[in-house]
């Protein structure tokens, strides 16, 4: 087995409000900073042993769509690197 790190990035899906996102840009703004879009991302990093780089991204993208992302309003991207 090889240790891999698989990060996961869940984003609100397009057209779904982000409070967050929306705070922030216009705390932003009024700090002179022009920007065209904002948003607010969750970044879930898990070590995990695996027979290979596919096998890990496998089980992140199962951990991804059973509980880190709601897939009705969420994208997810899964990367995987060897550690």
């Amino acid at each position: 087995m090889t240790g891999y790190t698989a990060t996961v990035t869940v984003r609100l899906k397009s057209g779904v409000l982000d409070p967050e996102a929306e705070t922030t840009q216009q705390a932003l703004e009024r700090l002179g900073f022009e920007l065209e879009e904002l948003r607010s991302a969750d970044r879930f990093e898990l070590d995990l042993d695996a027979a290979s780089a596919a096998d890990a991204h496998e089980r992140a993208t199962e951990m991804a769509e059973r509980l880190l992302a709601n897939p009705t309003i969420h994208d997810y991207e899964v990367d995987v690197t060897e550690r």
